[in-house]
């Protein structure tokens, strides 16, 4: 079923289109990866993922088996055999599975250590070499490594968090990876939207403050991208306030050192996800009002569709995804 809703590129006759799948399941779906233009994987609640390995025309869902309780709000897809799904919420509960062989069996990789522990949400250089945070313990958030596939994980020292500072499992895309050793991880709060990053792995990290909205405990940095090295933008806002473009937008050019919020058009609401398609050098943003578009480097944007979506992932603008509630899914194509 067509949605309806066509992304018109400036100066260009290509028409992008959102095209409604049938996903299969009546999850909520917060997790997308895209790893190829056939390939993808999603996962949501009711320890649910699911996949795809002929562009969407067919999606197969199934469930983690002993994870039929948990919420899985990352995925990230290495190949059609290989992928890593985490679950949140406190202590134990707060997981890793990964399998290779195309889900019929998941290993745990890793369980949360500390009863405090929350893990959020995790991103990978390859197929061995991933990170993942999650809210703060002792005053550090938690961000951990690993170098093996996931067989072992080391916790990294982090700076002093601030009171209340803690990262969102919205989209899965509030931790971004870069090269072979860049991350950067926003973050959220009452008092704290800040970006911390690492040109090592996670050994050692810099910390810049943002303009983003601030001003409770469900505002702040929800996802990150970034288009090289230096250029990337933040969006965000209010979970709570989903039509309310305050603060909800912040872009970089000198790698995450600083950032500021852009002169022109702000997403027109709350937004837990962004991307950056390079084939045409535009930038996507979504959340639960709708989705937008810039091609200025996130200084302006127009919104094309007023879907509620969680999370996006692309490989092209000719290949995407977005996920929502209720097993929505929708890939990006040519019209």
């Amino acid at each position: 079923m067509r949605s309806g809703f066509l992304i018109f590129l400036a100066g260009a006759a290509l028409a992008q289109s959102l095209v409604v799948q049938n996903s299969g399941s009546t999850a909520s779906l917060r997790g997308v990866w895209a790893v190829n233009e056939k390939t993808a994987w999603a996962s949501g609640t009711r320890g649910t993922y699911l996949k795809t390995i002929d562009g969407g025309a067919t999606w197969t869902a199934a469930t983690v088996p002993g994870a039929e309780t948990l919420d899985f709000r990352d995925v990230q897809g290495v190949d059609a055999n290989t992928a890593y799904l985490l679950s949140i919420a406190a202590g134990e509960t707060s997981r890793v599975y990964k399998t290779t062989d195309g889900g019929a069996h998941w290993t745990l990789s890793l369980q949360n250590p500390d009863a405090k522990g929350f893990f959020d949400e995790m991103a990978f250089w390859d197929a061995t070499h991933g990170i993942l945070v999650g809210d703060q313990v002792d005053g550090q958030m938690v961000v951990m490594s690993t170098e093996d596939g996931g067989k072992t994980w080391q916790r990294q020292k982090m700076p002093p968090a601030l009171p209340g500072e803690g990262a969102f499992a919205a989209s899965g895309t509030g931790i971004t990876v870069l090269g072979k050793s860049e991350v950067w991880i926003g973050t959220g709060g009452k008092g704290a939207a800040r970006v911390y990053h690492s040109k090592d792995g996670g050994r050692a990290w810099t910390v810049a403050s943002t303009l983003m909205r601030a001003d409770s405990a469900a505002a702040g940095i929800f996802s990150l991208a970034f288009s090289d090295a230096l250029h990337g933008v933040a969006v965000g806002g209010d979970y709570n306030k989903a039509n309310d473009e305050t603060g909800n937008i912040a872009i970089t050019a000198d790698g995450g050192a600083t950032w500021n919020k852009p002169d022109g058009t702000a997403p027109k609401g709350f937004r837990s996800a962004v991307a950056y398609l390079a084939d045409r050098k535009m930038w996507i943003a979504a959340g639960p009002s709708g989705a937008d578009i810039s091609t200025d480097g996130g200084r302006n944007w127009k919104q094309f569709d007023t879907g509620n979506y969680n999370a996006i992932s692309f490989i092209s603008s000719q290949a995407g995804w977005a996920v929502g509630a209720r097993g929505r899914i929708a890939a990006f194509g040519r019209e």
